[in-house]
């Protein structure tokens, strides 16, 4: 029999797995930390600060007492935290380290090809000069090994040594040690990444059934396409093979849209059925959301749980902008209620609010305005702000 989610319980099952329903104001220990991003799975990083990087926020939509200090030390003095690829550069517990070997075996196959073509010929004449300077020296920055006269443009425009440790990073040869104003420190994976995250070996099987079980504990309920992207390691017929590998162990679900329309059939472990009425609500607050926040990062499934469209605009064109170049989701309990065009003027200390757009229906009430400024004024005080300014026009 396959039993149908509603989905007011299929949102509060996806927030809980989210970190999105524990209490936002419980103190986070250092620890604490490390097991959040385990059970995110993985949190990304990007370089984008309109008003606080995208890691950071993300950790701090779900917990306010976050602190950056102890991401820095779990990253780059513990070793518990590495960076890698998932769909994009992300952190991740280097629990799941041994793991993506696989994929570093699978970039090593096809990358050289792929970057060739985008090279050209003769692209990787500076890889063994750049492996034996970080394996002398110890760990360097790209701009530390540029050659004289190199005019450096962004990733289409590496310098002969930059697409080197990129490729040995890639690749799982080095590691990222830490920052410095955002640019990446390169250095031997043995001497950041702890050796006990190492091993044991794990072989393809183990490391499908890992990638397919560990994305789907973190989704709650998906469809094998679901499955594949949350890692980004397989392919969709990889999870397709594990799903009919593994009925036996699986309930099929039925997942009830926002919008209505027609169910969507999804996988589940059977356990979740019988623990619906354990995941609790999501607090009522307002919270802002990184526009790369994990729960928004698929938004086919977006749309299907909250109604909810949306997208990241930093790359269309001005002109067709619907909203704005870095706009924000606004999460009010289970429901996503609107977005928010907001930039950090630090010189004067204040997040600037330029517009708001709440979702048809959702009523701009003085209690809800008031939970809205609250959070900005949480948001504002962590990335060291002073004050809101709410700019002429601001209400949509």
């Amino acid at each position: 029999m396959t039993n149908l989610i509603l989905n007011s319980d299929a949102r509060r099952i996806f927030l809980a797995k989210q970190g999105l329903s524990a209490p936002p104001n419980k103190a986070l220990t250092k620890a604490g930390l490390l097991q959040l991003i385990h059970d995110l799975g993985f949190v990304q990083v990007d370089s984008i600060q309109t008003v606080e990087r995208a890691h950071h926020q993300i950790l701090f939509s779900r917990n306010q007492t976050y602190k950056r200090e102890h991401l820095t030390a779990l990253l780059e003095k513990e070793g518990s935290l590495f960076e890698h690829w998932t769909h994009d550069a992300s952190i991740l517990p280097s629990a799941f380290f041994r793991y993506w070997k696989h994929k570093f075996r699978h970039e090593e196959e096809v990358i050289i090809e792929r970057w060739r073509k985008w090279r050209g010929e003769g692209f990787e004449h500076a890889f063994d000069e750049t492996y034996e300077r970080v394996l002398r020296d110890g760990a360097i920055m790209a701009r530390e090994i540029k050659a004289d006269g190199h005019a450096s443009g962004g990733w289409w425009n590496w310098h002969p040594n930059k697409t080197a440790l990129e490729y040995f990073w890639r690749t799982g040869k080095f590691a990222i040690a830490g920052r410095s104003n955002f640019q990446k420190i390169y250095d031997l994976v043995e001497r950041v990444i702890p050796v006990e995250f190492h091993e044991p070996e794990v072989s393809h099987e183990e490391f499908v059934d890992w990638a397919c079980r560990s994305a789907l504990t973190r989704l709650g309920f998906a469809t094998h396409g679901e499955i594949a992207a949350f890692w980004d390691l397989l392919s969709p017929d990889e999870a397709k093979a594990w799903v009919n590998t593994h009925r036996g162990d699986l309930a099929e679900v039925l997942i009830e849209p926002a919008l209505g329309g027609k169910p969507r059939a999804s996988w589940a472990f059977p356990d979740l059925l019988a623990s619906l009425s354990d995941f609790p609500e999501a607090p009522p607050r307002v919270r802002v959301l990184s526009p790369f926040d994990p729960m928004i990062r698929d938004r086919n499934r977006t749309e299907r749980l909250f109604g909810f469209f949306y997208r990241i605009e930093v790359f269309v064109p001005e002109p067709k902008r619907e909203y704005g170049y870095y706009v924000f989701p606004l999460l009010e309990g289970d429901k996503l209620i609107g977005r928010i065009d907001m930039k950090a003027d630090r010189k004067n200390a204040s997040l600037d609010v330029k517009r708001l757009w709440l979702e048809p229906g959702v009523r701009a009430s003085t209690g809800r305005l008031d939970r809205l400024d609250a959070e900005l004024q949480r948001l504002a005080r962590f990335s060291g702000l002073e004050k809101i300014t709410y700019l002429d026009g601001w209400r949509a």
